[in-house]
């Protein structure tokens, strides 16, 4: 066993207790995903404050909230369609908020130039999720690109920790909104196929012999 599975397995037993734990308390898993939305707030306070590493921290431990609340539902058998719906929507608020508070530091700052690569990040993160959902009221599934939910948050961690905002918002803004224009080729490109299959007159079947 290598030292990266090592560090893998144990993380995941440190998980699995948790949930159980959380399981075992009958706290539901809605009320998880709302305290990770508040615990990502204090942690776009601290960004606004410029207290990128502590932030850091924080944002971490959101995460965990993140991570549990969907097994605590299955552990418990409390999975709804309200309940994958409303972490999602939490989700996009969190990574928002955390953005906010980097407007707020760059503002405070007078570095134009900042707020507005800020916005840009805070506008291709929401039309990433955007174009999925909206592309999949047209096509069965649309999860093409790279810079989804998940790597955003991570990189957000990396630029709190090491105090390298500047080019996590770069890698953030150019690869979130490439993703977007990935997603409406794909779409284009798949919805293309499917109104050409529906205009497509069906087989002439054969006579059974």
């Amino acid at each position: 066993m290598t030292v990266t599975s090592a560090i893998g397995t144990g993380c995941e037993k440190i998980i699995l207790l948790i949930v159980r734990g959380l399981a075992l308390s009958k706290i539901h898993p809605n009320v998880l995903t709302f305290i990770g939305l508040l615990i990502n707030i204090g942690a776009a306070a601290l960004l606004a404050a410029g207290q990128f590493r502590w932030a850091g921290v924080v944002i971490i431990g959101a995460g965990l909230f993140d991570m549990v609340d969907g097994r605590v539902a299955r552990e418990t058998n409390r999975v709804t369609r309200f309940g994958g719906f409303f972490d999602s929507v939490l989700d996009r608020y969190s990574v928002l908020f955390l953005l906010m508070g980097l407007l707020v530091w760059y503002g405070s700052l007078n570095v134009p130039f900042y707020v507005v690569l800020t916005a840009v990040v805070m506008t291709g993160s929401v039309m990433v999720s955007y174009t999925r959902a909206r592309a999949e009221n047209s096509i069965p599934t649309c999860k093409v690109g790279f810079m989804e939910r998940p790597e955003r948050v991570v990189l957000l961690i990396i630029g709190a920790l090491f105090d390298r905002f500047p080019e996590v918002l770069w890698v953030i803004a150019v690869l979130a909104n490439l993703t977007v224009v990935q997603r409406m080729v794909f779409t284009w490109q798949e919805a293309k196929r499917l109104e050409e299959a529906q205009l497509r007159p069906p087989a002439v079947r054969r006579a059974k012999a």
